[in-house]
């Protein structure tokens, strides 16, 4: 018999085929079922703790108790006038369906691969559409395209489930198939009813400057002409009108030894004193479960949850303008296959996945995630003034990449873990911005013109990521909020003014916390029960998350109603299973957010004093305020993009990262037991005017290999006169 799987790998082909067909045979063949996600169903948190808590103890036998290994299966049952959308558990052992629910009429399910490919075909075939597009005289050669787009808010109460598209044209002259559609925008978007594929309208849509008003013009007599000024926005090299450069030598990464991790089938990760297990789920893309320093534990589980890009174009469709790309398509199903020695560099782990085809049969998609190690410049150093010692450890960092693509944007998504048992969040954005036409000569306050008839529009980029502490325990969390403040003087106690106070707060319940830079406010994930030796203090990782700008949308607006998480810089709540969305679990069209953090706030839940979480009353001794639970963070962070020209026609990345840090959790800097060892490959470059590397024969001075102690450098000015060294 196969020994059973760990409760958090990945779900086997033979698995992902078992739980669709238990689907299909509960429907009998009576129904026509389209598959949307299967995956799996994380276990419980109360019945995988024992679990773990056994696994890192060392007391796995064949006989301890395991969660059981369900799939978690979405899918539609196609009907006449509607989709009913279906969420289901299956036990996989079992083999029969243990948990069926269906969504509400007015929760729209996000849009898959094969749903955004079929709307282009539908789109061109529309009389419609061209009838609309008759109003425009196109260059000879150029082609229609067009790019699906979630709908955004309805303005009605319609239930009806919509997808809207932005139309470009394509130089097909070229005959290459990435020549670049973007720098050609046609202004009308089509609006088609998915569920019975009619077009419902085109849109049409302005072209002026801000002060010609939110409308478009009517329609002239003769067909307009586009693009009279317009020039080719290309990116990819080979038709780009200049030069690659060629003075960039060769950067190699080599690890002639190899990696210093190791991956198991079972997504078991380990690397120097770190463990953890790597999954991946089609809406999140990479997750890391049950993360380890020294086999203590300090996340229960770390993900990208959410991110909404609100659009600050007033005129009418953009006013609708506001994607919500982890919940309206999925970033693990957008995921790119990563390719060796250009996405990650030096020795590269690749992890695949299955993603699910309409048929429920399992679809290969390989290199979603790549693992490697990186050099992450000075870990730490000192020198001794009085002897010129010195020791320098270099840091370096595993990390955990995926990199999806939304249509036109890129975004790489990392988790970043190093030497020092520090964990960063990275999020990197690039691709090319979104852009709509604006007529020549004309400027606007929506955006910039970055080419001749191209307005890419002001918008935001505000993501949330989940952190579920288990600082040292997968009990007895909680959360704190910590403040430096400035003190008044005082003769007895502060008579200079230059005494700060560190001030505490517990997070006692459910709640929201914005950030203040003046006060250094910081969140400190620790454990209620147990101190540090030294300082005498919770055991802890702070929580370092930049203090960026939240959703400017009015607060009553449909946008700021929707994404109610990416107004504030964190939040605070009560843990749930399977409660993994900043935004809720449906943001395709929604007006609202429901089920999101807003939601899980009100709800009330509260924490004990001590961390623990095994009550059911609130804290005024009455049922009804939410529940006693073990808290969950979620931080917001952002950048506001007005673009540049310079982010024509694709954007240089904007980089954004949360840091945790450990804080009180060990009794001296967990790194001194990295080596100072010297880099051997390191060579000396000439300063003046040439390009080579010094070898010794143009009558300079050979490269020293050895100026100092092996794996130490210090002071280069003392060192030359202590030692000897050639200082260039």
């Amino acid at each position: 018999m196969a020994a059973a799987r760990h409760p958090l790998a990945q779900l086997s082909a033979d698995e992902f085929t078992k739980a669709r067909d238990v689907v299909i045979q509960q429907h009998g063949g009576s129904q026509t079922v389209y598959f949307r996600q299967i995956s799996l169903e994380e276990p419980a948190k109360q019945s995988l703790i024992p679990y773990l808590e056994a696994e890192h103890a060392g007391r796995l036998t064949p006989d301890t108790p395991r969660p059981a290994r369900q799939a978690h299966v979405e899918y539609d049952l196609i009907k006449a006038e509607r989709h009913e959308a279906v969420r289901a558990v299956v036990d996989l052992d079992d083999e029969k369906v243990v948990k069926s629910d269906t969504a509400p009429s007015h929760s729209h399910p996000y849009f898959t691969i094969d749903e955004f490919s079929q709307f282009f075909d539908h789109c061109v075939a529309s009389d419609m559409v061209q009838e609309a597009m008759s109003e425009f005289s196109l260059p000879e050669g150029f082609e229609i395209t067009i790019d699906p787009w979630p709908y955004g808010p309805s303005d009605t109460d319609d239930d009806a489930r919509i997808m809207q598209g932005l139309v470009f044209a394509r130089d097909a002259r070229k005959k290459h198939p990435d020549t670049n559609h973007y720098g050609y925008p046609i202004p009308i978007i089509p609006v088609m009813d998915w569920v019975s594929k009619k077009m419902m309208r085109v849109d049409r849509v302005a072209t002026g400057g801000s002060e010609d008003g939110l409308h478009a013009p009517p329609r002239g007599e003769k067909p307009r002409k586009l693009f009279e000024d317009a020039r080719p926005a290309e990116w990819v090299p080979e038709l780009l009108d200049q030069p690659v450069r060629a003075d960039l030598k060769p950067l190699d990464v080599v690890q002639p030894e190899g990696a210093s991790f190791t991956v198991q089938d079972d997504g078991l990760v380990q690397w120097q004193k770190w463990r953890f297990r790597l999954g991946f789920t089609p809406r999140e893309g990479a997750v890391l479960h049950d993360v380890c320093y020294e086999n203590r534990p300090v996340l229960y589980r770390l993900s990208f949850s959410e991110l909404t890009v609100p659009y600050g174009d007033p005129r009418p469709p953009f006013h609708r303008k506001q994607a919500f790309d982890f919940g309206d398509g999925g970033v693990g199903r957008m995921a790119n296959n990563l390719t060796l020695g250009c996405d990650c560099l030096g020795a590269i782990h690749y992890m695949d996945t299955l993603l699910s085809r309409p048929d429920g049969s399992p679809s290969p998609a390989q290199s979603v995630v790549c693992l490697h190690e990186q050099d992450g410049g000075i870990l730490w150093k000192h020198t001794n003034f009085r002897t010129n010692k010195a020791v320098v450890a270099r840091s370096r960092e595993l990390v955990v990449q995926f990199v999806c693509t939304l249509a036109n944007y890129e975004y790489v998504f990392a988790f970043r873990l190093d030497l020092a048992a520090g964990i960063t969040l990275e999020t990197r954005a690039t691709g090319m911005v979104s852009i709509v036409a604006i007529d020549g000569g004309k400027t606007s306050e929506y955006g910039n013109r970055v080419a001749p008839g191209v307005l890419a529009q002001n918008h935001q980029h505000i993501f949330a990521a989940r952190i579920d502490p288990a600082i040292d325990s997968y009990r007895d969390n909680r959360v704190v909020v910590e403040e430096s403040h400035g003190v008044r003087m005082n003769p007895q106690t502060n008579p200079h003014g230059n005494f700060y106070q560190v001030r505490r707060r517990v997070v006692d319940r459910a709640t929201y916390v914005d950030a203040e830079p003046r006060l250094n406010r910081t969140l400190r994930l620790e454990n209620a029960g147990r101190k540090n030796a030294v300082s005498g203090r919770n055991l802890a990782y702070k929580l370092a998350v930049p203090a960026t700008q939240m959703m400017l949308a009015e607060e009553e607006s449909v946008h700021a109603r929707r994404a109610q998480f990416a107004q504030h810089n964190a939040w605070v709540t009560g843990y749930r299973d399977g409660e993994f969305w900043a935004a809720g679990e449906f943001t395709n069209q929604s007006r609202l957010e429901a089920g999101g953090v807003g939601d899980m706030v009100r709800r009330g839940d509260w924490f004990a004093d001590d961390g623990r979480a095994d009550g059911a009353d609130g804290p005024d001794g009455h049922a009804g305020h939410g529940q006693k639970s073990s808290p969950v963070v979620w931080p917001v962070y952002g950048f506001t993009h007005n673009p540049r020209v310079e982010d024509w026609p694709v954007m240089p990345m904007e980089m954004y990262q949360i840091h945790l840090r450990p804080a009180d959790f060990f009794e001296a800097n967990p790194a001194l037991d990295v080596p100072s060892e010297k880099n051997e490959t390191s060579v000396l470059v000439h300063c003046c005017g040439t390009s080579g590397v010094a070898s010794g024969d143009d009558g300079r001075p050979p490269v020293q290999k050895d100026p100092v102690a092996h794996g130490q450098g210090g002071n280069a000015a003392a060192d030359a006169d202590a030692v000897g060294a050639h200082v260039v």
